[in-house]
């Protein structure tokens, strides 16, 4: 979730139990024939296809397309929207005539946005499992979790093994600002992991004391890009061309820098720096077609698609039964603990703390 923008590999994985929980998808009066829409009392049609709107790093393989069509009926199409955060401005800016049927890629940074305009229609999955109940967003019957992720720094550790660092690489559990030098991460305001390590840092400093911590990275030499990719790609030591041995990436990204043997990998999370980032897709209000949206929802929560999500994603998946590739188990453990903030205090503060952290930074 081609090498994806995001994330390095694609494991293509199917389930038998997903066909059965997906052939109650079939809407009525298309009887899986995707050429014949759908229609109400009133005489209208419903879309054959499905539009899905949805950030530049989601991944959807050909198989998986062809396999939704044959259970559903439906054909889908893909419209990608940049990061996290500029899909759900685009969301809003859009409501009135929506981009699509359905989206996928809102997190919990950014989710209060597109509620607070009520960009998403009610609805709730019958396949959804316990895990992903429980990181629905309080008091909302929209938005549906699909994957999950802790955004944190991370390390090359093969050069922090031949270098000798004037200070240690963590001070106080959290990462030294005499290192910000060899820094690379995102900016808050145009990127979602960016987002979500500013609150980190809100979290582990406190609103009185994270803007300073920031001056200090900026002082020493922080680099700030706008895209994910740049960083991880183009400036991290470990996996570009750059000069950067520390980036902002995920907890999870140790398990594809692995040497040729797969014995080791060749980065480490720096765990203590992570904040819980929590993928939705939910039906958009106004869509030509909401059963096909509701239809494409049940897919993504389906082992079916689950599965893939390390592979193609990088994150994690919600399902109760899916299936981890083995490497996870052994470089990308869940963190025991993560910094958090709670989510109606993100609703409210948000956009005053990335304004305050613009002016503050970027200037």
């Amino acid at each position: 979730m081609a090498v994806p923008s995001r994330r390095l590999s694609f494991f293509a994985v199917t389930a038998l139990a997903s066909v059965l929980a997906l052939t109650a998808c079939v809407p009525s009066g298309n009887s899986g024939d995707k050429d014949t829409p759908s229609g109400d009392a009133s005489g209208s049609t419903q879309s054959s296809t499905v539009r899905v709107v949805v950030h530049d790093s989601f991944q959807l393989s050909d198989e998986q397309k062809a396999s939704f069509t044959e259970k559903t009926g439906y054909d889908l199409e893909i419209v990608t929207n940049g990061d996290g955060g500029a899909l759900v401005n685009k969301l809003i800016l859009t409501k009135d005539s929506p981009l699509g049927d359905v989206a996928y890629g809102v997190d919990n940074t950014f989710a209060s946005r597109g509620l607070d305009e009520n960009v998403f229609a009610p609805y709730t999955s019958t396949v959804e499992g316990e895990q992903g109940k429980s990181m629905r967003i309080e008091g909302d019957d929209t938005l549906t979790a699909v994957d999950y992720g802790d955004v944190c720094l991370n390390i090359d550790s093969d050069h922090f093994a031949t270098v000798d660092l004037v200070e240690p690489l963590e001070k106080n559990g959290f990462f030294n600002p005499a290192n910000a030098g060899m820094a690379v991460v995102t900016n808050p305001a145009t990127s979602s992991p960016g987002l979500s390590f500013l609150l980190a840092t809100i979290s582990k400093y406190g609103e009185d004391g994270y803007l300073d911590y920031w001056k200090q990275l900026k002082d020493n030499g922080l680099k700030i890009v706008d895209g994910w990719e740049d960083a991880y790609y183009v400036d991290f030591t470990a996996t570009g061309d750059g000069d950067r041995p520390v980036v902002l990436s995920y907890a999870s990204s140790p398990a594809v820098t692995l040497t040729e043997d797969g014995s080791r990998t060749t980065t480490e999370a720096l765990l203590d720096t992570c904040f819980r980032q929590v993928e939705y897709a939910g039906v958009l209000e106004g869509a030509k077609n909401p059963e096909g949206a509701q239809a494409f929802i049940d897919y993504l929560l389906s082992d079916e698609y689950q599965n893939t999500i390390p592979g193609a994603m990088y994150m994690y998946p919600v399902s109760d039964t899916a299936t981890l590739p083995d490497d996870w188990a052994k470089f990308a453990p869940v963190p025991h603990s993560t910094n958090e903030l709670d989510p109606a205090l993100i609703a409210k503060n948000r956009d005053q703390w990335i304004k305050d952290w613009s002016a503050a930074i970027i200037g």
